[in-house]
């Protein structure tokens, strides 16, 4: 029925009481003559002429579809603007890394640099010179980093509909860009979120991120001898701390602390009680040939002379006493002289293997602090130029475009429907392609939702909304028209 009434209408007058029918149909174009030249160069351009006020006079016609239509994209257009949401843009910009490859080729890539920048461009690509810049920016787009970020900030929870980490990693990076300027090698990081402090704090942790991987991932030759004589340090030093405490139970049990003094000390003091005892044997012989045996100063004498010898055998030692590394017998805490020889070999022996463990981890350690110094050297530094900051302005949408834009279609498809509806209203009713158009349009019209409903719930809504819907449309237009 509202498909009927809407055929119906065709000649009937719209609301300016000028009817369709009467509008003048489009002019056609001026007549040639048989050689492809116009007959008369005043005919066209006064049909011309005409045809553009008969086109201003339809626009005129239908002013009030037009402003509707226009009124309805502005809102439209409005409506879109104010419902997108708001994206934030931080940025920050990494100075160029130093470059210390000193190679023939990278230095042939720079002497052709200079040739100009496609050239030298060119020529670094053709030799396989990447720049550290290169290198940044694959670390920065690395799914390491991105997880990373990814678990620092919880952006499985901001980032709306993505249960996955896969997919919250690729929202963030089609929110990241990363560009290398070609000419300077300044690198741009820039990080777009509905959060303009989030954006700036993630602009920030690419940058932390970046440099906490490339000193962890640097294959510098430093690095290398870095980590060797790391692995060699702590080998040294498990056999310097086992060297060391064999060398103090050695000395500790044997009270060894320097054999070179502690023999002479005791040649010394053995010399010192031999010259004793042989004066004291003399003292002995004259009292003998004075006092007989039982006077007491011969058994004075007697009794120093046997406590003298006492003291030389305890340091010099028994003939047939064991020479093995065992702590001294008898009373005295000191090794014999003759068991010196012995433990000077076996005591010289681990002082010499714990002072070259000393030595070599002494030298181990310098060039590991040197090894360290170089890798800081060798290692891309990450500089920033310019910080990321919190964003004050937002980056989209364009408010006033997209409402400027949503108007502009809007007008210029009521444009379009106009002059398409003025041609089709003077189109010949049993025009070949009109038939098959009705034939099309009552063939679909039988499948939609304003035709009778066929049993279904669904169907028999979208049935009742849409003559609802007809039903105002066709009051609207019928008080326009009185």
């Amino acid at each position: 029925m509202a498909l009927r009434n809407l055929e119906e209408k065709d000649g009937l007058e719209n609301e300016h009481g000028v009817r369709q029918t009467d509008v003048k149909p489009l002019p056609e174009a001026a007549p040639q003559a048989p050689g492809g030249e116009v007959s008369s160069p005043d005919i066209p351009a006064a049909e011309t002429r005409e045809g553009i006020l008969q086109r201003l006079r339809l626009l005129w016609h239908h002013r009030v579809f037009l402003r509707q239509a226009t009124i309805t994209g502005l809102l439209l257009g409005a409506l879109i603007a104010f419902v997108l949401p708001t994206r934030y843009d931080s940025t920050t910009q990494l100075m160029p890394p130093d470059n210390q490859s000193s190679s023939g080729l990278a230095m042939m890539a720079a002497l052709t640099a200079r040739m100009g920048n496609g050239i030298g461009g060119f020529s670094g690509d053709l030799l396989g010179i990447k720049s550290s810049g290169a290198l940044f920016i694959g670390v920065l787009r690395s799914r390491t980093v991105e997880d990373r970020l990814v678990e620092r900030f919880q952006l499985q929870n901001v980032y709306w509909w993505v249960p996955l980490e896969v997919d919250a990693r690729q929202k963030l990076a089609d929110n990241t860009s990363i560009s290398e300027d070609r000419k300077s090698g300044v690198i741009t990081i820039t990080v777009t979120d509905g959060d303009p402090k989030r954006a700036a704090a993630l602009a920030q942790a690419y940058v932390e991120e970046l440099d906490r991987l490339v000193a962890q991932l640097s294959t510098s030759s430093a690095r290398r001898e870095r980590e060797f004589l790391e692995q060699r340090l702590k080998a040294v030093k498990l056999d310097l701390d086992q060297a060391s405490i064999e060398f103090s139970q050695f000395a500790s049990k044997n009270i060894a602390i320097d054999i070179k003094e502690q023999g002479k000390a005791m040649v010394e003091g053995a010399a010192t009680l031999q010259g004793q005892l042989i004066a004291t044997e003399s003292e002995l012989q004259g009292l003998k040939a004075i006092y007989t045996a039982n006077n007491v100063r011969v058994r004075a004498a007697q009794a120093r002379m046997e406590e003298l010898k006492r003291q030389l055998e305890k340091v010099e030692g028994k003939a047939n006493a064991d020479t093995s590394d065992s702590p001294a017998s008898g009373d005295s805490p000191y090794p014999s002289i003759r068991k010196l020889p012995i433990l000077g070999v076996k005591f010289a022996d681990l002082y010499r293997h714990t002072r070259i463990q000393e030595v070599v981890f002494e030298t181990l350690t310098q060039q590991y602090e040197m090894a360290k110094v170089q890798e800081v050297k060798e290692t891309p530094s990450v500089k920033v130029l310019d910080a990321a900051n919190v964003p004050e302005r937002k980056s989209f949408p364009p408010r006033l475009q997209i409402i400027f834009m949503c108007t502009f279609f809007a007008f210029s498809a009521a444009v379009f429907w106009v002059f398409v509806r003025a041609h089709w209203d003077h189109t010949e009713p049993n025009h070949p392609g009109k038939v098959f158009a009705h034939e099309i349009f009552h063939t679909v019209n039988a499948k939609m939702p304003w035709a009778l409903p066929n049993g279904s719930g669904l169907h028999a809504m979208s049935h009742w909304v849409w003559v609802r819907v007809v039903r105002r449309s066709n009051g609207n237009e019928s008080q326009e028209q009185l």
